[in-house]
């Protein structure tokens, strides 16, 4: 009975109230043929206790321990103890949205404080009050880009994250806004000649994305140069929030759409994420989803409030800048706590561990295989191009409790069997060792094989 939401004493007064003998009675206007004569077909009733112990089974059939090289949008960072604390307040957890500003306050003062931190962070002048990911707060700054600029089309570069150009795909197909692909060059980079090329009179912007999907660096001003030479406007994605502690980020961009999953979201099933828009303030008329902003009341008390809605949610459908996002005041506030806890110092530290590992594991695999885009900058991910299929390489990996680095082949056919691989603070020298281990025995098997048929066709 705890889990259902009327007894049979409620069910009789119901029926009653309504003038209906039976549940019979209530269904008879629904024609007999229409009408389920027995018993559902489910398994019987599970006690309590029987279903406490079903999700304890099921979750020992989840991989524990493992140690993961894989990044590409999803990072695996410390989680600090405090962030789950007290985000499981209740004022927090029972707070969805604040509809009612008024009464809302302690939530308004934390997305606030939220917006401002990542102001801080991303050097722009305005931030909305967070999105549902980062791909989807891409998508959205384009179509911000195209309001903003009154041209239709979106020229994005190949190295964005290609799930993201996945989505922005999806939204342009129904928004009539063309795209086109500015490609990369053998540094990894967005190739400047080829993008001045591809910009045209009806480019709204270019989109990038630093560190790109590769985990280089881009050049953001030469590319925000040629953008703007043209009239079109820059759009940076941020896959990787922790690159901030490190990398100058891209004031020179007009919007930034970024993922803060990395600052205390846990890697999950595909979410939660936590989606960002910051840009300049003259722009902010166009910025989708809500902004809070400061006041004081009559008292003179500091106050809370939605200054800017543009959701459909609170205005006319048509009149909107998004129909489809959200503010994740919940994952926000673990955004919130976690920026709050590390700091400016922290947070470069942290940015620091995460270059000298990714820089230790680069050198090491650099030794047995094929560093890709050598001499780029990068933060915390590199591409590895071994001479055997990246998947074998992975699966005896997976047998030691390490999951390899993210093959491109799906992504990037042309890179073959090239895979990217990803450090954070979280991976183990021990963890790089062994996976640099299993490449090398893989190199010198492949060569071994190769001298072999070389030998067999001379002797023949």
């Amino acid at each position: 009975m705890r889990y259902l939401p009327k007894s049979p004493a409620d069910r009789e007064a119901l029926l009653k109230a309504i003038g209906a003998r039976s549940i019979d009675d209530l269904f008879a206007p629904i024609p007999a043929e229409y009408r389920l004569q027995r018993e559902l077909k489910v398994p019987r009733q599970m006690a309590e206790s029987e279903i406490v112990d079903w999700f304890r089974e099921r979750s020992r059939e989840n991989g524990d321990g493992y140690a993961t090289f894989l990044g590409a949008g999803a990072y695996n960072h410390y989680r600090p103890v405090i962030i789950d604390s007290l985000i499981s307040r209740g004022e927090f957890l029972t707070a969805y949205t604040p509809y009612q500003a008024e009464i809302s306050q302690g939530t308004l003062q934390s997305i606030f404080e939220f917006q401002t931190m990542i102001c801080e962070l991303t050097g722009m002048e305005v931030a909305n009050a967070s999105m549902y990911d980062g791909s989807t707060a891409a998508a959205e700054a384009a179509m911000m880009a195209v309001r903003l600029t009154g041209r239709r089309s979106v020229v994005i570069a190949r190295s964005l994250h290609p799930e993201y150009r996945e989505v922005l795909a999806t939204y342009a197909w129904h928004q009539g806004m063309p795209l086109s692909a500015a490609g990369f060059g053998g540094t990894g980079r967005v190739d400047l000649k080829a993008l001045d090329e591809t910009i045209n009179a009806d480019t709204a912007c270019v989109l990038i994305q630093s560190p790109n999907f590769f985990g280089i660096v881009e050049d953001v001003e030469a590319i925000a140069e040629i953008a703007h030479k043209h009239g079109a406007m820059l759009v940076v994605a941020i896959a990787e929030a922790v690159s901030l502690g490190i990398v100058e980020p891209p004031r020179q961009a007009d919007i930034i759409a970024m993922e803060a999953q990395s600052f205390g979201v846990p890697l999950g099933f595909g979410g939660p994420y936590c989606g960002v828009i910051a840009t300049r303030e003259k722009n902010v008329r166009q910025m989708p989803g809500r902004l809070v902003g400061q006041t004081t009341d009559r008292s003179g008390k500091r106050g809370f409030v939605l200054t800017l809605a543009t959701r459909e949610q609170h205005i006319r459908r048509e009149k909107a800048t998004s129909n489809i996002c959200t503010n994740q005041a919940l994952v926000a506030l673990m955004v919130n706590i976690f920026m709050t806890i590390y700091g400016k110092v922290g947070l470069r530290q942290l940015a620091q561990q995460n270059l000298a590992k990714a820089t230790y594991a680069a050198q090491q695999f650099g030794k047995h295989a094929k560093i890709l885009f050598p001499g780029a900058p990068r933060f915390n991910e590199f591409v590895v191009e071994t001479s055997e299929d990246p998947y074998a390489i992975n699966s005896r990996i997976l047998g030691h409790k390490i999951v390899g680095g993210l093959p491109l082949r799906k992504f990037y056919p042309e890179l073959g069997n090239a895979a990217l691989w990803c450090c954070t603070e979280m991976t183990t020298r021990t963890a790089i060792d062994t996976a640099v281990g299993f490449v090398a025995d893989s190199e010198r098997s492949v060569k071994a094989g190769k001298e072999e048929v070389d030998v067999h066709e001379v002797t023949r």
